[in-house]
């Protein structure tokens, strides 16, 4: 038979039954403080199992001349009938200011009466990049293990389009580029992706701030990466390649810009600095080779 009251070690009323009620009802008289933690930690078990850490490996792209054979910026041109833009668009361009130029390039094209369907025939026609096809086919086979983002000067017209006719876009998780529209008129309309205060970088995109605000973003929803590939060429994929940790890679493309600068830094830096590892690729299968020895398969 149970006693209408229940007592702690220290003889301290825990409960007291209530008089001629069932055993739920009770009324509580006092409660030791080792019991009011014990209770709101199990009431916290299940928050702190949703907020259990994923880890994975992230793959970062540029787009053109790496996950492309080409520069979709100037492939655009073939749409052209003569394929030559007159010397006042083309001598327009000011350093650092490419995505405003490219707005220039498009308003020319419109008002040549170049539909979109037409630029998107043209721009479907650009080449991959020798076995970017496979890496990103393997990507898309192991999607619990491997995240993949694309950070890129280009616009997000050009590259969805171009993703869409390789049947690969479920390998991108995210695209961080330039966002463009058509008008009414049919009239390609392209804005600068973001501001930033990086003096490296072209005024409308720090590809190294996109990536560090989206591996922050991704840990505070639970997804941190066990390591980071950064594939790239150019000059503006340098940045970027400095925010990594040991332990990371980079992958610059055999004789390009971004080659030539990791070089030079790193003989100017000199041995024992803590830098990402450094492996240069003339083809997506050996990135697809060192990615295959990262993950389980």
């Amino acid at each position: 038979m149970l006693s209408d009251q229940m007592w702690d070690s220290n003889n301290s009323v825990l409960f007291k039954k209530k008089q001629n009620g069932p055993l739920c009802q009770r009324t509580i008289q006092a409660v030791p403080l080792f019991f009011v933690v014990v209770f709101y930690s199990l009431l916290l078990i299940p928050h702190q199992q949703q907020r259990r850490i994923i880890m994975k490996t992230l793959l970062v792209f540029d787009f053109d001349h790496t996950l492309v054979d080409d520069n979709s910026d100037t492939w655009v041109i073939q749409c052209i009938p003569d394929q030559c833009l007159p010397d006042l668009v083309k001598n327009s361009y000011q350093k650092g200011r490419w995505t405003e130029y490219m707005g220039r390039v498009m308003s020319y094209i419109g008002d040549q009466d170049i539909s979109p369907d037409t630029i998107r025939s043209v721009m479907e026609t650009i080449p991959f990049t020798d076995g970017m096809i496979e890496l990103l086919t393997f990507i898309v086979s192991n999607k619990n293990d491997i995240d993949c983002i694309i950070i890129s000067d280009s616009n997000t017209v050009f590259i969805d389009w171009i993703l869409q006719v390789a049947g690969v876009q479920a390998a991108v998780d995210q695209v961080f580029t330039n966002p463009a529209t058509f008008d009414k008129r049919g009239y390609m309309e392209i804005e600068c992706y973001h501001s930033h205060q990086c003096s490296q970088c072209p005024v409308n995109l720090c590809k190294r701030k996109v990536l560090v605000d989206f591996l922050a973003g991704q840990l505070k929803g639970g997804v941190d990466y066990q390591r980071t590939f950064y594939v790239g060429d150019g000059g503006n994929d340098l940045c970027p390649s400095n925010s990594l940790r040991e332990g990371d890679v980079v992958f610059p493309r055999k004789g390009y810009t971004l080659e030539r600068l990791l070089s030079r830094q790193s003989a100017q830096q000199g041995e024992g600095s803590s830098n990402p590892r450094v492996i240069g690729w003339t083809s997506g299968r050996e990135i697809l080779m060192e990615l295959k020895a990262c993950v389980p398969l």
